[in-house]
């Protein structure tokens, strides 16, 4: 598949999300504008942070579905590898997949940045309307009433006003008695805390109680919400006080946004960024974020798989996955709940022990992912034996730097890969 095939089918498989604001050959045009930089980024020979530049071109071009990352990210780690390994056997396969795992991590986190600030720009509009209207119908009641309660009515948002001097709600409009599900006649009379429920209002109702002391003039928090049916939604609350030309208080605004999607969206885009596609193990970013806020002693184990490789080159890269799939399930039973398992790339397998007592201990953990392998793998029928060389570190995290840890547990790893190629017992520690 050349780049402007591989432009075309990233088009292609875009037409389910329409961008109003381009053409179908205007889209063909943009994303060929990427592919050969996406193509290099993969190939090393290029910068990720293409990825994120064409997100951010996908969110400017109005693409808002959340169809649009996710078919994205389909191009980018199954077109796009195959563009650049068009052999099944390709001797770059693996640093091509692990780059474009790590390409399509950044094209998501960018996306949904985008999407938070398109969202956010949308509120902050929407208030400013509502504001600078509220504040027109004090000085000039006759001529903006009208166009406030327009703006009121008509707002997709969530807009009520609530009393300063009481902290009653005064009125809502429609999308507000939709959004917190409850009828709009029901709330007028009501605080807020009680429409939100006690369980739902937080550490907000702080907040709330420092703006009608005229502390602070405005606040938003984001609070999870159940509404009378029991529907758990996630929504965006900012209220403000609006003030006449002499600046004394007259009433609260607040605007409410249902942010479920959002949220929902953002969270499955963290987790595919965090964890490998295949196996479903933490991958290398969230293993190094789980290390670097990790205190005290901590062990690690580091695996690499023998005879892998001869898996991948007889039985195809279909076996091979396969193999990895079932490598993750063994290592993640072995270990206890302290420990974390992640796939680094290729047939490379690391295990965080936070908390971890002591080489003792560590050693136990290394016995026990090795065990896990000693049974042969069934590979379309026949059974294949898998081994690994493992090294391990003891570390105080408070005193050792990351690289130096992971030189050294990558030392002993090769150590006992070399002890195991010459048929002598395995030494596994690196202080």
């Amino acid at each position: 598949m050349g780049v402007s095939e591989l432009a075309v089918r990233w088009a292609d498989m875009l037409d389910g999300a329409v961008a109003p604001t381009l053409t179908r050959a205007q889209v063909e045009e943009l994303l060929d504008g990427f592919c050969p930089r996406l193509i290099a980024a993969v190939r090393g020979t290029g910068d990720l942070s293409v990825a994120r530049e064409a997100a951010a071109a996908l969110v400017a071009a109005n693409y808002r579905d959340p169809l649009a990352v996710n078919r994205s990210v389909f191009v980018l780690c199954k077109d796009l590898v195959e563009t650049v390994c068009p052999e099944p056997d390709c001797a770059d396969y693996w640093p091509v997949r692990d780059r474009t795992i790590e390409l399509a991590a950044e094209f998501a986190a960018e996306f949904t940045a985008g999407l938070r600030n398109v969202a956010l720009a949308e509120q902050e509009t929407t208030l400013s309307a509502a504001l600078t209207a509220a504040r027109e119908a004090e000085a000039r009641r006759h001529l903006s009433e009208a166009r406030f309660q327009a703006i009121f009515e008509g707002a997709s948002v969530g807009i009520g006003t609530v009393d300063i001097s009481t902290g009653k709600v005064v009125d809502v409009n429609n999308a507000m008695a939709e959004t917190l599900g409850v009828p709009a006649e029901d709330m007028p009379g009501r605080s807020v805390a009680e429409i939100l429920g006690p369980a739902n209002i937080g550490d907000a109702f702080g907040l709330f109680q420092r703006l009608l002391s005229g502390e602070i003039d405005r606040f938003r928090f984001e609070t999870e919400h159940t509404k009378p049916d029991g529907t758990h939604t996630v929504i965006d609350l900012s209220m403000t006080i609006v003030r006449d030309s002499e600046g004394r208080p007259r009433f609260l605004i607040g605007v409410t946004v249902d942010v479920t999607d959002r949220k929902q969206l953002a969270d499955q885009l963290w987790y595919d960024a965090h964890h490998d596609s295949l196996t479903g193990l933490p991958n290398r970013l969230l293993f190094f974020d789980r290390l670097t806020a990790a205190s005290g002693q901590v062990g690690v184990c580091y695996l690499d798989l023998d005879g892998f490789k001869e898996i991948n080159d007889r039985r195809g890269h279909t076996a091979g996955d396969r193999v990895l799939c079932d490598v993750a399930h063994r290592l993640r039973m072995a270990v206890a709940s302290n420990a974390v398992v992640a796939r680094l790339g290729g047939d490379e397998f690391i295990v965080l022990v936070e908390n971890c007592s002591g080489q003792a201990e560590l050693d136990g953990v290394a016995d026990s992912l090795l065990g896990a392998l000693e049974d042969p793998f069934d590979v379309a029928g026949l059974s294949v034996r898998v081994g690994a060389s493992i090294g391990t570190a003891l570390v105080d995290t408070d005193a050792t730097a990351i690289d130096e840890l992971m030189h050294a547990v990558d030392t002993a790893m090769y150590r006992d890969k070399a002890l195991r190629h010459r048929g002598d017992p395995p030494r596994r520690a690196a202080r």
